[in-house]
């Protein structure tokens, strides 16, 4: 019994580091990891730099390492101090972590030929590592829901972006030549595309005064494009930040406030700070 209620203590212990952050042990833990997240970004950038990696490639294997089995560490503890590991293990963020964390293991497992390629390509999915830090920014769940929210307008805006390509690469391909690089529809769409948003490579540039007239048109219709989706979200990332009017937050009219205390069960965060329950499981609280 005895060895059950000590078990019981420090995964909750552990769990308290681990996954809350009102904690200051929590705030540590949550510092230390975005500072080894943000070194082995570094890491991963300095190697990818030929001189760099010939003379300090030792070194970078051996600090590399360290990182590695700092998540791996990281990954397993996660999955140990939930009571239902698979809500973590198949989340988002957990399928990050262990993607992040499995490319240097990965590149010594395969042999050949190709043994080369495969070690810097599995060596460079490391890079998903800053994708850790999406769940240390505040706005981030705010900027998720107001791209949910905006989901309908911004597919209708692509909708009608694709139609008009379409039908403007049609007309340039009509109007010039081969020899101006219009050997094709989907290539004037490709050129249309690019043109419209205002990238514009110049590998494809219209020859005629009737098309330089249109590819005109369509660059001062890229400048208003570009500001559709940036408006769209805009707006409904400041409703979310607000307070939708129209959806009131009553959480707020009574001054709860929504902490960062995660389920000892799913994991799941964001629960008030009078919630006893889980919201997603039902799991109790702080047992």
């Amino acid at each position: 019994m005895k060895t059950k209620t000590t078990q019981r203590s420090w995964k909750i212990r552990l769990h308290e580091i681990i996954y809350e952050a009102d904690t200051p042990a929590g705030k540590w833990f949550d510092l230390i990891l975005i500072g080894v997240i943000l070194f082995s970004v570094v890491l991963i950038l300095l190697e990818s730099v030929d001189y760099i990696d010939a003379e300090y490639h030792r070194t970078l294997l051996i600090l590399e390492w360290i990182v590695t089995i700092f998540f791996s560490l990281e990954y397993i503890a996660r999955i140990v101090c939930i009571k239902k590991p698979s809500s973590y293990i198949f989340s988002f963020y957990g399928i990050i972590d262990f993607i992040s964390t499995i490319p240097l293991y990965l590149s010594y497992v395969f042999a050949g030929s190709q043994v080369l390629l495969a070690f810097r390509i599995f060596r460079m999915l490391r890079i998903f590592r800053i994708l850790k830090l999406v769940q240390f920014i505040g706005e981030a769940s705010q900027l998720k829901k107001a791209l949910t929210a905006s989901r309908n307008k911004i597919a209708v805006f692509i909708y009608v972006v694709v139609i008009l390509s379409v039908i403007m690469g049609t007309i340039m391909y009509l109007i010039e030549s081969d020899e101006a690089g219009f050997t094709s529809i989907p290539r004037s769409i490709y050129w249309t595309i690019v043109t419209l948003t205002t990238v514009g490579y110049g590998d494809i540039a219209p020859q005629t005064n009737l098309g330089q007239f249109f590819a005109t048109i369509i660059m001062i219709l890229g400048y208003g494009i570009i500001a559709v989706p940036t408006g769209i979200v805009t707006v409904e990332f400041s409703k979310h930040a607000k307070g939708d009017p129209e959806k009131p937050d009553k959480s707020q009219d009574f001054g709860v406030h929504v902490n960062t205390q995660s389920c000892p069960n799913c994991a799941k965060a964001g629960h008030r700070d009078d919630a006893t329950h889980c919201y997603n499981c039902g799991t109790v609280l702080n047992e």
